[in-house]
């Protein structure tokens, strides 16, 4: 105990305190709302704009600045943003660069709560909310008001693969940014800052950092990453000034898994595949959804721009139009290995129903009548995925 001070104290300013200087295979953590100045040159020499500019815990930490420094070179990016989901960063990039009077364009197929906050800002503030078809170029005809589309490859549910190069040459042509969710993708199946002979380029990825990089379906984060300073910047202040930020515990979390993100991405891709060839051979199934597949809308365009051949863990199938609504749930409920959830790039595989007509704005004709299931392949074999689908199958009659 040091003069002057008592007990409690030495225990709030220790006096004995270990040398911070080891290094280890995982960063340090840091938990952090208050961050301590060194000085009052420290305070106010700093600026906001400064690459790493530790102030607050909402402005960053080691932590955090680790992660998205890591996810922004995943994405080939230069710069990200963290936030505590990924419809959190979608919501980011739409306050951030949509004011009243614009107008936005989404694709058929988004992220329906991304839709869903659009058509709230619509309501609100004036913002013209139109939808294009992935897959016809011609019905993207944005007036003198856009000011953004939104991609998504491959497509919500249904995983249509748009023509990324003709939608964002032009995007560039009408002055529009363009915006990629690209959870899908995680930026493993193909650079969304460089997907072309000709270097194109989106201005700014989002990413479920939930899904591939938690890889455990128990972290809730997300990102934004662009390569465009000016750009970060206007992000960054928004950011700011709502107060996004993210647990310094959970960003150690998903840092911890990127290690293995890629083999996972890899595994559950395989896996997926050879789903694909035994899902095509069942009656029950009109049609089976992948980019890979020949018959999928935009197969040409992922071979295109995926040309690693990797796909996320994704398929879905519709059903004969026989089998109707209680059909449908009830092979969803015999299935066993296969979980009844939303999300996926977790370690357990998971099942979703839709009915494409309650969630379509457009006619789709590439689209089969009948009920959509979607399956996330999680890391189980898939010979007992398989088995699985079969012995839920035979429920149907």
């Amino acid at each position: 105990m040091t003069k002057h001070q008592n007990a409690q104290t030495n225990l709030i300013h220790a006096p004995r305190k270990a040398p911070q200087y080891i290094e280890t295979i995982q960063p340090p953590l840091y938990r952090a709302s208050t961050i301590i100045f060194k000085s009052t040159s420290h305070l106010f020499d700093r600026h906001w704009t400064d690459p790493y500019d530790y102030s607050y815990g909402t402005h960053g930490t080691p932590t955090t600045f680790t992660l998205g420094d890591n996810i922004a070179q995943i994405e080939g990016g230069l710069f990200s943003l963290l936030a505590p989901s990924g419809l959190s960063a979608i919501n980011l990039v739409n306050s951030t660069l949509l004011n009243s009077g614009d107008e936005v364009w989404v694709a058929d197929n988004i992220y329906g709560p991304n839709l869903e906050h659009l058509n709230n800002l619509q309501t609100r503030y004036g913002i013209q909310v139109k939808v294009y078809n992935p897959i016809d170029i011609d019905s993207f005809t944005p007036s003198e008001k856009a000011k953004l589309i939104w991609l998504e490859a491959a497509g919500s549910v249904s995983l249509e693969f748009p023509d990324l190069k003709k939608l964002v040459k032009k995007a560039k042509q009408f002055n529009l940014l363009t915006a990629l969710d690209n959870t899908w993708g995680a930026g493993l199946a193909f650079n969304a800052f460089d997907f072309s002979d000709e270097h194109l380029s989106v201005d700014v990825t989002v990413h479920a950092l939930t899904k591939y990089p938690s890889g455990g379906g128990d972290i809730l984060m997300g990102s934004v990453v662009t390569r465009d300073q000016h750009l970060h910047h206007k992000l960054y202040r928004m950011h700011a000034t709502q107060g996004i930020s993210v647990s310094g515990d959970d960003t150690a979390q998903i840092q911890r898994s990127l290690a293995h993100m890629s083999l996972r991405y890899e595994q559950q891709s395989q896996s997926t595949l050879r789903l694909l060839d035994w899902l095509k051979q069942q009656p029950q199934f009109i049609q089976v959804l992948h980019p890979s597949l020949s018959d999928s809308a935009g197969h040409q365009f992922w071979k295109e721009v995926c040309t690693t051949g990797k796909s996320a863990g994704l398929a879905s199938v519709i059903f004969d139009s026989r089998y109707d609504m209680h059909a449908v749930r009830r092979f969803c409920d015999n299935l066993k290995l296969f979980k009844l959830g939303f999300s996926w790039g977790g370690p357990v595989s998971l099942v979703m129903l839709y009915d494409l007509k309650q969630m379509r704005a457009l006619e789709n004709t590439h689209l089969q009548q009948g009920l959509l299931v979607r399956f996330c392949i999680g890391l189980e074999d898939p010979a007992d995925l398989i088995q699985d689908i079969q012995n839920a199958l035979k429920q149907l009659e």
